[in-house]
């Protein structure tokens, strides 16, 4: 039996420093005076139990009982679903009197709890005092640092301990290490230990498709999925979650449409986790019709299938659709969560819902008992801006409990940006200047309302800044699927193959909108220059270009689909809607902020974005 004076002092204080927990008071009784110590343990577990226990008004004492295995069953429960250190530290003195951390495993329950709760030291030191550590061990705690991430210095420890013990031979352990590795970053290391595997299984493939998906290398994750078939081996859902996110990231849908049927052919279907995941990836493809048919052939979908369908239409602009969804779910018993909300919000500020958006933000907190987050208060601050209110927008920031992020303040410095407000701009840049003087964007978009003011010299001067910061602009790309790649284009772009062919059929489609009367908006050209190298300038924007490449290369009936890092221009969302009229087509442009669905001459924006 490990007793508390065993304990390391770095580890855990003694139960007298802990606030109040033996402390006489008027609530004062013993575990083994409940007659119903089920229901005594089922308190650890809430949140009202964990703030009595550590008040100065309450004691509680944990001595033997004669069933201990039902209090190491709620304990084990009270470690899962423990949100503070304090509590943690309480369950944590409890185990020392009166259990072995072998029992029920509750020392890696423990580790994984501390390491969760962001203690790397308190977690290593528990660890390191452990004895009899065996595989579950190393993983709770290579498992803990993997949710944590960032958490590299900790496994090279534990790397390294594992190879002076000689047990890098498990499977799952070098698994555990390949996940670790991975989220922090480190391809390299998780290649060696691949390398180095004795022999790998299917947790092994799937984390290193996800390992390279996750660090900007996600075609090689892709080839490592062709090896893992050439090598036999059967996908699963994990393989299947990881190529689903290389999809995403890669933006090719034939490749999405190939998973799609691999998902099929292996029986995975009804895997809800799967289907959300391929729903969600067609939505950010711009699909979100063949999203809308995934999500129908889901049996019972959950809060998260429904949540990422909400969020699909909020990203299209889909407002009341969104709120039909969200009608939906809860109509069929599924209680939203603060996510769920998340998206709600934002579908209502893409759509100019304002009255139905502060509806939502009200009963989130009075139905249904979440308490707003920084998300909640940014979307409600962009729902209030883009509606022209930038005064209740300003007034809901200065008056929000929690420290406005750059998100709350970026979203009403956007607002100052539309609606040309100047005076509030510069007192919004300069918060979001402090907050992260490395940002760029908020530099950049300062100097172009300045310009777009006519205010020439103060728009160098930010420019000026930017320089001697040493900051770089992002320059606008352009990025459209053809051919299984992915075609990129930025402004007066010609190093494409095709690079003559793209420029004749551009003019073509620009002289067809002129003809119908189209007159290039050159005040969305921020310099100082003579109106005809304005009005050059803006017809080689990198959107017409894809747009004019789009046009050459794909079938009358299908749609084109373009990508673009930045958001669109007024001249260029102006020119995609006379060209999908003219050219009879769809086009499809999804920019930093949303997707633009051009038809028929309108945007699904309704010209609100």
């Amino acid at each position: 039996m490990i007793t508390a004076a065993s304990c390391s002092s770095s580890l855990l204080p003694s139960l007298q420093s802990l606030p109040g927990f033996l402390f006489k008071s008027r609530t004062f009784f013993y575990f083994h005076q409940i007659q119903n110590p089920q229901r005594f343990c089922k308190l650890f577990t809430q949140k009202r139990f964990h703030n009595a226990l550590l008040s100065p008004q309450s004691s509680v004492q944990f001595p033997s009982h004669p069933n201990p295995d039902i209090l190491l069953s709620y304990l084990i429960s009270a470690v899962s679903s423990c949100s503070s250190i304090s509590y943690c530290r309480a369950i944590h003195s409890c185990v020392i009197k009166s259990f072995n951390y072998t029992d029920g495993f509750i020392g890696d329950q423990l580790v994984s709890c501390y390491t969760r709760l962001g203690r790397a030291d308190d977690a290593r030191n528990l660890f390191d005092e452990m004895p009899n550590k065996d595989l579950i061990s190393w993983n709770s705690l290579i498992s803990g640092f993997s949710r944590r991430g960032g958490a590299v210095d900790e496994g090279k420890y534990i790397h390294g301990f594992a190879l002076k013990l000689g047990v890098l031979w498990e499977v799952k352990l070098v698994n555990s290490l390949i996940n670790l590795y991975g989220k922090s970053g480190y391809l390299d290391a998780v290649c060696r230990l691949v390398e180095t595997m004795p022999v790998g299984n299917i947790v092994s493939w799937n984390l290193m498709i996800a390992s390279h998906a996750q660090n900007g290398t996600a075609a090689d994750g892709v080839g490592y999925f062709n090896l893992m078939r050439r090598a036999g081996m059967n996908p699963d859902d994990g393989t299947v979650l990881s190529l689903l996110e290389a999809c995403e990231n890669l933006g090719l849908q034939k490749l999405a449409e190939g998973v799609h049927g691999l998902i099929t052919k292996c029986g995975l279907y009804a895997n809800a986790t799967v289907a959300t995941g391929l729903l969600d990836l067609y939505a950010k493809l711009g699909r979100l019709n063949y999203s809308l048919k995934v999500f129908g052939e889901v049996n019972n979908p959950d809060k998260v299938a429904w949540t990422a369908m909400l969020a699909g239409n909020a990203v299209h602009g889909n407002g009341r659709e969104a709120m039909e969804l969200f009608e939906g779910m809860v109509k069929v018993g599924v209680e939203p969560d603060h996510v769920t909300f998340t998206h709600l919000l934002s579908a209502c500020s893409h759509s100019g819902l304002v009255k139905e958006g502060k509806n939502y933000f009200d009963i989130m907190s009075q139905v249904y008992g979440i308490e707003p987050r920084l998300d909640h208060y940014s979307c409600m601050v962009d729902l209030l801006g883009r509606s022209g209110l930038l005064n209740d927008a300003y007034e809901l920031v200065k008056r929000m409990p929690l420290k406005p992020n750059s998100a709350v303040w970026g979203a009403l410095f956007g607002a100052c940006r539309v609606y040309g407000n100047i005076e509030l701009g510069k007192e919004v840049a300069e918060r979001l200047f402090s907050l992260d003087p490395s940002d760029s964007r908020n530099y950049i978009m300062l100097s172009n309302m300045y310009s777009a003011a006519g205010l020439w010299r103060d728009a160098s001067k930010v420019r000026a800044l930017m320089k001697e910061k040493g900051l770089i602009r992002n320059p606008g790309c352009s990025f459209i699927e053809h051919g299984n790649k992915i075609h990129r284009f930025a402004v007066g772009d010609r190093s494409h193959p095709e690079s003559e062919k793209i420029y004749t059929k551009l003019e073509e489609v620009i002289g067809k909108i002129r003809g119908a009367g189209f007159v290039s908006k050159t005040e969305f050209i921020l310099h100082d220059v003579e109106q005809a190298v304005k009005e050059d300038m803006i017809s080689k924007h990198s959107e017409k270009l894809a747009i004019a490449f789009g046009l050459l290369v794909t079938n009358a009936g299908m749609p084109i689909i373009i990508t673009k890092n930045l958001r669109i221009c007024g001249d260029c969302h102006s020119t995609a809607k006379l060209i999908s009229f003219i050219e009879k087509r769809t086009i499809i442009i999804r920019d930093s902020k949303r997707f633009h669905h051009f038809a028929a001459g309108i945007c699904s924006c309704g010209d609100y974005w």
